[in-house]
């Protein structure tokens, strides 16, 4: 665990408005402040013309919190909540491609079921494993198939949500009222 001024991985999550341009105006936040994304991922949310928007990125607690700030206020964000490590169901997606002729097949399977991941297609020379975890799970899957031969690697961004019970509502600042 590192220290409270320590740059760490942070997860924040931004429900917005379905609007074109939304996540351009994220993404720039972020690149204004000279910040990288770790990853960012967004989809829709279980309200209709709303989306949940994932950003993961390495800063230390007062970053973290102008970050958040500064979020709150965009146009389009209706609610954001930086999600504690241990307060998280966090998970990536990846597909990986590895080389696996009819010798090493049954030990990349048995592998890939090490780690509760699964067999998506199969050619003559190669398999294609799906993963859905934390992200450590799958780096560490990655470097024990890595000895056979990975071929490629495409992962989503961590999609991440406040475990039951914690954080159930997200307060929301006051919108100045518009005088239209």
């Amino acid at each position: 665990m590192s220290a409270p001024g320590q740059p760490r991985l942070r997860t924040l999550v931004a429900t917005v408005e379905d609007v074109p341009g939304v996540l351009n105006r994220v993404a720039s936040l972020f690149r204004r402040r000279n910040y990288n994304i770790a990853s960012l991922t967004v989809g829709a949310s279980e309200v209709p013309g709303l989306s949940r928007l994932t950003v993961v990125v390495s800063c230390d607690d007062a970053t973290a919190a102008r970050l958040e700030a500064n979020l709150w206020k965009l146009v389009d964000v209706v609610a954001v909540d930086e999600l504690a490590a241990a307060d998280v169901v966090e998970r990536d997606l990846a597909l990986i491609k590895v080389k696996a002729d009819h010798t090493q097949r049954a030990l990349v399977v048995q592998a890939a079921e090490l780690f509760a991941a699964r067999v998506v297609d199969v050619a003559p020379t190669e398999l294609t494993i799906e993963i859905a975890a934390p992200r450590q799970r799958i780096d560490d899957l990655r470097a024990v198939l890595e000895p056979f031969g990975v071929i490629a690697m495409v992962r989503t961004g961590a999609v991440a949500m406040a475990r039951a019970g914690v954080g159930a509502a997200v307060p929301q600042p006051p919108r100045a009222a518009s005088g239209a």
